[in-house]
């Protein structure tokens, strides 16, 4: 069986939904592990609620980014762990980490990439009058927020709402669609290849896969 390790910084609702995907053999693999850098994060009890082994990686522990990267990726080589699946992990990635990890790291942002990369996504959409905000699912590469989009998921945004409103509707979405990827990469469906996201062996368009 496949292995998945899942770094958090947070709640984990999106771990959670992996969570019950692979205890209902949706997803066929194992999370191995559970990585947060933060000692609060309610995603380590929500991990060790479904007795899956967790391990926190502090930056103060560390003398700089790269090195507190390098004893994270230790331990997932340890583990022989097959996909690194990002999951509010709220720390940016050094470019060595996600070189050696390159076609194995997925992520999912809030946003409908390429528009608003970074933080406060909600609010960059309310202020430039959008209609429609979303979630992007998308593989990891050394640029923040800029590697192949996988797979999207769209919200409309009404006149009267505010931030919470469009941030539940986008959470929804969600923990729909990214079991759904994780699911395509541990049954082989899905690939990396030179920056480029492939489902079942053809090119996926620059905003993911689109149901005809």
């Amino acid at each position: 069986m496949k292995k998945i390790v899942v770094l958090i910084s947070g709640n984990g609702a999106n771990l959670q939904a992996i969570i019950d995907a692979c205890q209902a053999g949706d997803i066929q693999a194992e999370i191995v592990s559970v990585i947060s850098n933060n000692a609060n994060a309610y995603g380590l009890t929500r991990a060790k609620t479904a007795k899956i082994p967790t391990a926190l990686f502090e930056r103060k522990s560390y003398a700089n980014n790269v090195e507190m990267d390098e004893a994270i990726a230790a331990h997932i080589e340890q583990l022989g762990a097959d996909l690194i699946v990002l999951a509010g992990y709220m720390k940016i990635l050094s470019s060595a980490f996600t070189a050696h990890f390159s076609g194995k790291i997925l992520n999912i942002h809030p946003s409908l990439l390429p528009k608003y990369k970074g933080l406060n996504t909600y609010q960059q959409a309310l202020d430039a009058g959008e209609t429609e905000h979303g979630t992007s699912v998308h593989f990891v590469n050394a640029e923040l927020d800029s590697g192949a989009v996988i797979l999207q998921a769209k919200v409309p945004i009404f006149p009267e709402d505010e931030i919470s409103d469009i941030e539940q509707r986008v959470k929804a979405q969600e923990i729909q669609i990214y079991p759904l990827v994780i699911k395509w990469f541990i049954d082989g469906r899905l690939t990396e290849m030179n920056g480029k996201a492939y489902l079942d062996g053809k090119l996926l368009p620059p905003n993911g896969y689109a149901a005809e």
